[in-house]
């Protein structure tokens, strides 16, 4: 009998920005929910919307919870480390999906643990939290020459939003990278 893998996905973003590049981690979050048919409803233990199904990976089954904090991204931890002790309970089971500037637009970088480069939301995560050993999926939105805090608020193009979208290679290659952690 194969043991089932628990997993938290968390998208960071901010409710009433949605569709900016700051949002893109509530976009991916949205378009899982959308791919594998698990309804997120609001929560009040954790702040934020939760939703869970189970899914199949290469006969792996997996519990797959999917979370969005209703708390701005900078101050999203509290809430974030609350649905992770109401599900998984383990930071190694939790991916958080996150913006990166550093990053080309339309790439995926995974990384488990490590600093927050700057990023403030994964700031608050990793201080609520007490630590890093968690997953980060970290969405390249790119840069250009504005001010970076103006060009995180700006609407993601609809290449974008398709590209991470219940249809999007993007999507695909999160799911991808959820199914390589879930086997490990």
């Amino acid at each position: 009998m194969t043991l089932l893998r628990e997993l938290l996905v968390v998208g960071l973003g901010n409710l009433p920005l949605p569709n900016t590049r700051h949002s893109v981690g509530h976009l991916v979050v949205n378009a899982l929910a959308a791919r594998f048919g698990i309804s997120m409803a609001a929560d009040r233990a954790t702040g934020g919307y939760i939703g869970h199904g189970n899914i199949t990976s290469q006969d792996t089954p997996i519990s797959l919870t999917l979370f969005k904090s209703k708390s701005l991204m900078n101050i999203s931890g509290q809430s974030v480390v609350a649905a992770l002790r109401k599900t998984v309970r383990s930071p190694e089971s939790m991916i958080v999906i996150q913006d990166s500037l550093p990053h080309r637009a339309q790439t995926l970088s995974v990384k488990l643990g490590g600093s927050a480069n700057g990023h403030n939301g994964i700031k608050s995560v990793m201080a609520a939290l007490g630590g890093d050993g968690f997953y980060r999926f970290r969405i390249g939105i790119g840069r250009d020459q504005s001010d970076p805090a103006d060009f995180v608020l700006q609407k993601l193009s609809t290449s974008e939003r398709t590209f991470w979208g219940d249809g999007g290679q993007g999507l695909d290659n999160v799911i991808h990278e959820i199914h390589k952690i879930a086997m490990k």
